[in-house]
């Protein structure tokens, strides 16, 4: 139905809820965005301002109990021109609720729509919001177990983006044993 999210939209969704910090590691790396000093990393509120404007997913980076990054994540599975409009308004209001700045972090499952969303947002004069897109492209391929321990959600975006690669076997595999180390709702989830 139009406006139900799908299982992968809530999927890639509760991936950055459960664990927040994914926004960094993947902000770091592969997108080597310069991250300021901080000391952990929380969930935001999504609600942004009025009902329509609710952002998927707020990761905050906090040097003691100062926000020093807000990052608004969005999980886009297909174009739709409506979030040209609100990304910019999830990305200032965060910025004037927290104080500090803000970065768009779109999560896509393929490369059309990441390539579609990667477009810069021409927000007026002078003001330009691009986003940071993560596609099937730039998530790194996570075939060691070991790897996948530490961070069960990247080895499932791993596997949603490297379904065809040759070593998909190994992917899944590491993905698997990753999941058992997440509690049985998230890992269902998941691997759904």
């Amino acid at each position: 139905r139009p406006g139900m999210p799908s299982s992968t939209h809530e999927a890639l969704v509760q991936m950055f809820r459960h664990r927040p910090s994914l926004a960094a590691e993947l902000l770091s790396d592969p997108f080597r965005v310069p991250l300021p000093e901080h000391q952990h990393v929380t969930l935001g509120s999504g609600e942004l301002s009025p009902v329509e404007f609710r952002a998927d997913a707020v990761v905050v980076l906090e040097d003691g109990a100062t926000p020093v990054l807000a990052v608004v994540v969005e999980a886009q599975l297909r174009r739709d021109s409506r979030k040209r409009w609100s990304w910019p308004v999830y990305v200032t209001t965060l910025r004037a609720l927290l104080r500090c700045p803000g970065v768009l972090l779109v999560v896509c499952a393929d490369a059309a729509t990441a390539s579609w969303a990667s477009d810069p947002i021409e927000v007026g004069p002078g003001s330009v919001l691009t986003p940071i897109v993560v596609g099937p492209e730039p998530v790194p391929v996570v075939t060691d177990p070991i790897q996948a321990g530490h961070s069960p959600e990247l080895a499932v975006l791993s596997a949603m983006a490297h379904g065809a690669h040759p070593d998909r076997e190994k992917i899944f595999i590491a993905m698997l044993e990753a999941l058992r180390g997440v509690d049985a709702q998230h890992a269902t989830l998941y691997h759904d």
